[in-house]
Formats: structure tokens, sequence, C-alpha cells
């Protein structure tokens, strides 16, 4: 008598998310193949039957003693946890296959891990999205990191399995930096770890973010497209189809289009009151050929006021509309005047001046940091454990960005922290996700006064001070004058070294380059 070989998914781990369907191919099979994690979650159906458990590591044995039973003529389950058929054990079953084969397939269809984890975060996979797998045990590291690149830059939302194990740590950090290449920084994500299982655990943050958590193999990474939003605790992204509107926090500036650029300009990417000014300088000599790039729609309604007549081009930009944009308008210099701990930005910028043979130039202001100041570390993290060995009511002067990787690190959950951002929704409502109170929310756009600062951290009794050596322009001396004046500690974030091809620290240097380059 013929065999039947039901190839049966059993979801993400809650038996009521098994599908009726499956239950019948369980109570229908004699025999019951399935690491053994599985068999916990579908104990009730298979009491009495022939059971075989092979480990984890040896799934192409799995499907060969499943198909061998088949041929035998017995009724066979061969149990994947997800859906089967994705990522999971019925490509092998049919590798193992032959054509003179007799007995009969099932295909039992069940909730992905993709499903699952997007129902515990909300919606977020409610328009195009793919998933990607970032285990290199089958597929040559080179394609992963192809096919994230080309779904960043069709800004699909996507889910990530396979995240990270023991052996295989970076390449997902290496995967986060290509999105973020083409993705905005605030695109909205979820982390879920054990979805429907003991142990579940589910996280919003920006993509930004991420790069600073750690993960392993049960977790799964959605990663949403420039329209996702929050809402209730939740992310969805809406279908839209014919009426996309610009999402609520997206840039409304675009001053000038890119199609409407000028030919044969300086391309000034800033987003800082130095870079500003340095673009209006510029603009009075260059006879108006002068374009500023900002990252946001404030940087954009800055750069509008601070450079009047010049074109401004503001928005959340990916690397490729970057490179049409540098590449249409004919770009004659790219000036990186970006803020000194964007360092992601201007490696960005370098790459692009380098592929488009523009002449790149970096505006990077002075450091003020000096030994008296305080404990130079070498990275937000750092700068972190020492605040939390330090101090137990910490301000937090470094912005947004780090927020996460602040409050994550180990004891901060018994200090209490006090942050100063820039009065910008998205930003506030990051720090109030993170579990900020609002009562240690500062929302002002600076740079701050030392008295100002003095005061400010008096009343909240603050005990130490993280601070970034963000140069004249961002306050650094007012900062450092007012925590040695408290007493306080203060911890400078150092900056991230760069390997730029020219560098300029004062407006006349820039001229001057400027200058040798037009003659």
């Amino acid at each position: 008598m013929s065999g039947v070989l039901n190839l049966v998914s059993v979801g993400p781990g809650f038996g009521d998310l098994i599908v009726p369907r499956a239950v019948a191919a369980l109570e229908g099979s004699e025999v019951i193949v399935a690491y053994e994690l599985y068999l916990r979650w579908i104990a009730p159906w298979i009491e009495g039957k022939e059971i075989h458990s092979p480990p984890l590591t040896q799934e192409r044995e799995r499907a060969l003693l499943a198909i061998s039973k088949a041929r035998a003529g017995q009724r066979v389950s061969l149990i994947s946890s997800g859906d089967i058929g994705i990522y999971a054990m019925a490509a092998l079953a049919f590798d193992e296959m032959r054509e003179d084969d007799t007995y009969e397939v099932n295909v039992v269809p069940g909730i992905t891990s993709a499903n699952a984890c997007a129902s515990l975060l909300g919606s977020p996979l409610s328009h195009d999205f793919a998933t990607l797998s970032l285990s290199d045990l089958l597929c040559p590291w080179e394609w992963i990191e192809n096919r994230a690149r080309h779904i960043a830059q069709a800004d699909l939302a996507c889910v990530m399995y396979n995240v990270q194990s023991a052996g295989r740590q970076e390449g997902v950090y290496r995967v986060l930096q290509l999105m973020l290449e083409s993705k905005a920084p605030h695109t909205l994500c979820g982390v879920v770890k054990n979805a429907y299982r003991p142990g579940q655990e589910v996280g919003i943050h920006r993509l930004d973010e991420l790069p600073a958590l750690k993960f392993d193999m049960l977790t799964t990474l959605v990663i949403g497209n420039r329209f996702t939003q929050r809402k209730r605790g939740f992310i969805f992204t809406p279908r839209g189809y014919n009426d996309w509107k610009t999402p609520e926090g997206a840039p409304a500036i675009a001053a000038a289009s890119p199609d409407a650029m000028p030919d044969d300009a300086i391309w000034v990417f800033s987003g800082t009151s130095d870079g500003n000014a340095l673009a209006a300088q510029l603009a009075a000599g260059q006879g108006g050929k002068v374009v500023v790039s900002a990252a946001t729609e404030y940087g954009g309604a800055l750069a509008l006021k601070d450079c009047p007549g010049v074109a401004v081009w503001a928005g959340r930009q990916g690397v490729e509309a970057r490179r049409q944009a540098l590449k249409n308008s004919h770009a004659k210099v790219l000036l990186d005047a970006t803020h000194p701990y964007a360092s992601a930005m201007s490696k960005q910028l370098v790459g692009l001046a380098r592929e488009l043979k523009i002449p790149y130039l970096r505006y990077e202001r002075a450091s003020e940091f000096a030994p008296g100041d305080g404990e130079l570390c070498a990275s937000a993290g750092q700068a972190g454990e020492r605040a939390i060995a330090l101090g137990q009511r910490i301000f937090l002067a470094t912005g947004s960005k780090d927020l996460a990787t602040f409050l994550a690190l180990p004891g901060a959950c018994d200090k209490q922290w006090f942050v100063r951002l820039t009065a910008e929704p998205d930003f506030i409502e990051r720090a109030l996700a993170l579990g900020v109170p609002r009562e240690r929310i500062c929302a002002m756009q600076g740079p701050f006064s030392a008295d100002f600062n003095r005061a400010l951290w008096r009343d909240w009794r603050i005990d130490c001070v993280v601070t970034k050596d963000s140069g004249a322009p961002g306050g650094y001396r007012a900062k450092a004058q007012a925590a040695r004046e408290l007493g306080i500690p203060l911890l400078v974030v150092e900056r991230p070294r760069a390997d730029y091809p020219l560098v300029a620290t004062d407006p006349e240097q820039v001229l001057r380059q400027l200058e040798a380059w037009r003659a």
C-alpha cells in the first residue's frame, strides 16, 4: 500500500495557532518525525505514535527518515515550526524525493515567523515586503548582502530570519549598515524574540538604534518602510495604494526638487549652524551656485532661513536619491559639513564623491576638548558604563541617537536618566518609548549657555553629565564650564575616527581649496 508524507507546519509555538488541517494530518499519521522541541506543541495529537526526533543540526537526516518511512507504506508527518515551506523542511524533502516515488505528498501551511512577529508588533507588513535569512550556511554571504542592499534601495519592509548565532555575530550589523545607507534612520522596526513561546520579548526601535542591540537565533527583526507609523504601542504600514500621503514626521520641505537643482553647483551637506553659515558665505561668492542638503525638515527650515538664495534639498533621502541628484545636477564639489558624529553619512558621501568623480572636502569644526574638562570615552557605550558607575542622576547631552545604547546597558534601570533633545516630536516620542519620564526630558534647541546648564543641572540634582566633543557651535565649552563649577563628573564621547580624503577646519581653508580647484 502506498504511504503518505505529510509536510506539516505547526506555527510559532502555541497549540491554538496550529491550523486544523495540521491537526488532522498529525492524528492520521502513524509516524512523527520532528525536532524534539516541536513535540511539546503537538503532544495532544501524537500520543501512542512512533516518534523520531533527530537533533536540530540533522535536518537532512530527518527528511530522509520521513521519506524512507513513507516509501515503506506508512503514514508519516514531517514537522517544522512556522511554515514548513519557508526556510524550513519542505525543500529538503522535495530535494530528496525521486520522480518514481509513489507515496502521497501533502503540504500543510502554517503561521510563519514573519506572520507571528508582525502580529505582535501590529501590522508592519501590510504592503510589499521581503524576507531575508542571514544564515550563510546554505547561501553565500555576498548574495545576502546584495539582496539586503536591493531591499533597502527599494524601501521594502523586511523580515530578517536567523539573525545572529554564536558563530555568526557580525553579519547582522553589516546588513543593518546596508539598510541605513538607503533607509531613513528613523524608520520604525520591531525586534521580537521567542514569538508566541515562553520568554517572549517584543520591542519597537528606530533603525539607527538596532546596531547597538544584541540578538540571537530566536530573534526576528522586522524593518519597516518610510511610511511605517506608530500608534497605541504598535507599528503599522498603511496599505495606501493610490492615496499614500507623506507620513507624519516625514519631510515636507523640498524647497527645490532634485531635478530643479542648479547645474555645476557646490553641494553642501549640512544640518549644522556652522555648515549653514559656510554655505551662505559660499553662495555670496559663487553666484548662487550652492545647494544645501539637510537630513531633516527642521534642518531644511534652518537652511532656508540661514542661507537666503540657495537651493535647499531637505529630507531623509537614501543613498540612491543622493547619487542621482548629484549626478543629474553635475555637482561641481561635494562639501561635507555634517555633524562631527555623523560618521556613517560622511562615509557614504566619501563613497559617492569617489564613485562620481566629484571633488570632496570635509569641513570639520575644531575640537574643544581639553584633558582637564573630564574623562574622554571611546564610545557612547563606554561613557554609559562609566556614568552608571559614577552617578545616580545622569544627564545626557548627547542627543537622541544614542539613547537606546545608554538605556540598554547593565545597571541602567537602577539609575535616573535625564535627557536634552531638539524639540522634534519624533525625538521626544523616541525618548518616551524608551521609558524616559516626561518630567526628565528637556526639549529645546541649543546651544546653551553655562548659566543655563548650571541652573538646570542644579535644579535636577544631576551628579554626572555625558556629552560629545561637539565644538563651539554645539556649546561644548559651556557644558564643560558648568560641570566644573558644580563639581559634576563630565564624560565626553570621543569623536569617531574617519579617513577623510581632505579636511578643512575653518572657512578660510575651504575658500582656499575651492580656489585651488577652480584654478
